[in-house]
């Protein structure tokens, strides 16, 4: 009897070092793959939350820079910032802070700068849209009229329709385009709800031009919001 379970043991021996030989490379392989990518995961996983802490850390500099409007620290913090950590979103906050402060603060070439980076390199889309509808208002104040409608010219996701279109209104009035900026009054006014305030201003603009808003045609509505 021992003599058979020794033959049977020998017997699973041999098939598992059969199995070995021909599959070992491979299992090692695949096993060693799996331990350098889950290393290599918590790895980055350390470095993403080492990098969002730094860059908040950063911002609270931003953030008490601006409010005590020191214009050299705030700028030296945003250089900083966007060296470092431009691929956070710490960093679009970060430009929108110093846009704002800057713009405040009278200092428009600190304000188009922050907010050109923030509009072209920010990581977050809605980030970039806020920038972009700042820096066309730096522009219009500046009568850069052409410029400021490119900024409002480009992709906006469905939120920011009704702001955009009110924003060509008011760059297309100054340049003397009346029936434009009608059309775009009216997407702006067909766009907002009609519990938003803004909407009341919108329809004072269209007045304003000679047209009511509460009395635009079908027709009109249609165009005016293709």
């Amino acid at each position: 009897m021992a003599n058979h379970l020794d033959l049977e043991e020998q017997e699973q021996i041999d098939q598992l070092k059969h199995f070995w030989n021909t599959w070992g490379t491979l299992i090692s392989a695949v096993a060693l793959a799996v331990a350098l990518g889950l290393a290599g995961w918590n790895g980055y996983q350390f470095w993403q939350n080492r990098q969002a802490g730094q860059a908040a850390a950063l911002l609270d500099a931003v953030d008490a820079a601006a409010a005590g409007g020191d214009m050299g620290r705030l700028e030296q913090a945003f250089a900083d910032m966007r060296s470092k950590f431009g691929g956070t979103a710490q960093a679009g906050l970060a430009g929108l802070a110093v846009g704002k402060t800057a713009s405040s603060a009278g200092n428009a070439a600190l304000a188009k700068a922050a907010l050109t980076w923030v509009a072209e390199s920010a990581k977050d889309d809605g980030h970039k849209a806020i920038a972009r509808l700042r820096l066309s208002a730096l522009l219009t104040e500046e009568k850069s009229y052409d410029e400021a409608l490119k900024q409002l010219s480009g992709p906006f996701a469905a939120e920011y329709a009704a702001v955009v279109a009110d924003r060509k209104g008011d760059v297309l009035v100054l340049l003397g385009k009346k029936q434009e900026a009608v059309d775009e009054y009216s997407r702006a006014y067909q766009a907002f709800s009609e519990s938003m305030e803004y909407r009341s201003l919108v329809e004072v603009k269209l007045n304003a031009l000679g047209v009511k808003a509460s009395s635009l045609s079908t027709k009109a509505v249609t165009e005016a919001t293709k």
